[in-house]
């Protein structure tokens, strides 16, 4: 009764292979990695004949980078028959390799009933031949007992009737597979140069140039932001998290700061899988306590607003000491002018396209927000923008390239209600939806580094997509 059953793992086996080979092929085809390709215009002609070639680029909803890619005429497979036909067998391959799952369980599970009822069947075998030896030794009561366990077995029969439709089914497939095996042969021969090899390393090379082409896209203005995306929950009410704004995508750490005053504690995780996990982490204990949440990572260095003051202070991780620390005349400190939620947020430092910024206020500018550009060495303001945007009323705010954005709370239903220009020292107001999923956010920043907005809400660490709309830089090459 096993032999059905290494059948169908031989049968599953090669399906495997089919399958994982057709999977790893058929979307380098088409496609890179299911992702779809968008048209926003185009730079320069490309010859046809030079290769797959990046030539304009895009932002998607999810804020991944999109770029239209220009595909040689030779062996060129998203108009071919042939990738039709290629779809088409992996359509069939995956229906196929479903059946055969189905088809393993389903003889998996008779297979343990006919196991089951083996004992039933040689005890009944024992009982027959007593029987069939002389018949006056069977009396009533032992006849009754033999119908009992013929009736037991009864249920056996419909098992045995499935076991022979399924060994005809599984012909049937084995002739499928070995029709697909042949097509897929005489694909491979007619791509002819275009072996798997060679198509993978296309494959990593137009990889390469997608990922340029992020680089490649100029700033832009937000349009939108995506629903939360819960990383953990821990920590306190208030708090700020973040990963570094300028390092290379291959440096993941994440720093974690919990609490809005008097905290020195600063816990740097190795990766975000550690941080989601809590593990993997070592602890910097800051010479000087910080004072709100605006804190930022930026080229290895945190910079914090010192307790008690209107210093902002410069702190290097690997050298474990402040580099350097310099007071920003004017600003408010110790509550005088915080956000909407208080949390000595007086003094909120960001990192954009553009570097690094302070957000504050002043009381000669009334409580109005400000705007200052750093010099992220020496901290000195390089240039002051006034928003006139009074700070008590805005619930957090952040940098996108040269603009500032505020929610006008840090409660549920806030928007992005307001943003400055500081390009063009002018404002405007905005109604961008923005989903407070846990009722309080007490830490907004940006990182233009990965594209998406840190939020410490209500003990939740959050992260937003977000959706730019990019003027494309198109001169040169990728």
């Amino acid at each position: 009764m096993t032999v059905p059953l290494l059948k169908i793992g031989a049968v599953l086996s090669t399906m495997a292979m089919v399958t994982n080979w057709m999977s790893q092929t058929l979307p380098s085809l088409v496609g890179l990695n299911g992702t779809a390709v968008s048209r926003a215009g185009t730079s320069e002609k490309i010859s046809p004949d030079e290769g797959w070639q990046v030539f304009t680029s895009a932002q998607a909803p999810d804020g991944k980078c999109l770029c239209t890619a220009v595909i040689p005429v030779q062996g060129s497979c998203s108009r071919d028959l042939r990738s039709l036909q290629l779809r088409q067998l992996l359509e069939k391959v995956q229906n196929i390799s479903q059946s055969m799952e189905v088809l393993d369980l389903r003889t998996f599970r008779d297979l343990q009933y006919v196991r089951n009822t083996e004992a039933l069947m040689k005890g009944l075998d024992s009982r027959l031949r007593v029987a069939s030896e002389g018949h006056k030794a069977l009396n009533a009561r032992s006849f009754q007992d033999l119908k009992e366990k013929m009736r037991e077995l009864l249920p056996l029969l419909p098992v045995l009737e499935q076991y022979k439709a399924d060994s005809r089914l599984i012909v049937h497939l084995k002739e499928e597979v070995r029709n697909l095996s042949g097509i897929l042969l005489a694909i491979q021969e007619e791509m002819g140069a275009y072996d798997y090899e060679e198509l993978q390393q296309r494959v990593l090379l137009l990889e390469a140039r997608l990922h340029a082409c992020l680089q490649k896209l100029g700033c832009g203005k937000l349009t939108g932001v995506s629903n939360p995306i819960t990383i953990r929950a821990s920590g306190s009410r208030f708090g700020s998290w973040m990963t570094d704004t300028m390092t290379p995508s291959t440096d993941s750490r994440v720093w974690y700061m919990d609490g809005y005053y008097k905290g020195r504690r600063v816990l740097e995780f190795r990766s975000l899988s550690d941080f989601v996990s809590g593990q993997n982490f070592v602890q910097h204990l800051l010479p000087h306590p910080w004072a709100g949440t605006g804190h930022v990572v930026f080229n290895g260095s945190l910079y914090y607003n010192k307790f008690q003051s209107n210093v902002a202070v410069r702190y290097h991780f690997r050298s474990r000491s402040v580099l350097v620390q310099r007071s920003l005349a004017g600003a408010g400190y110790n509550n005088t002018f915080p956000y909407s939620w208080g949390g000595f947020s007086d003094i909120d430092f960001m990192v954009d396209e553009n570097g690094l910024w302070a957000v504050y206020t002043t009381n000669q500018n009334a409580g109005n927000i400000v705007v200052s550009r750093m010099d992220p060495h020496t901290l000195e303001v390089l240039r002051s923008w006034d928003t006139g945007y009074p700070k008590r009323s805005a619930g957090e705010s952040f940098m996108i390239c040269g603009i500032l954005y505020v929610t006008n709370s840090h409660l549920a239903g806030a928007k992005i209600y307001f943003a400055y220009h500081t390009n063009t020292s002018s404002y405007e107001y905005t109604d961008i939806p923005f989903h407070n999923q846990y009722s309080h956010i007490s830490m907004l920043d940006y990182n233009p580094r990965e594209r998406v907005l840190y939020t410490w809400n209500n003990g939740h660490q959050v992260i937003y997509n977000v959706t730019l709309f990019h003027v494309i830089n198109t001169a040169g090459e990728l």
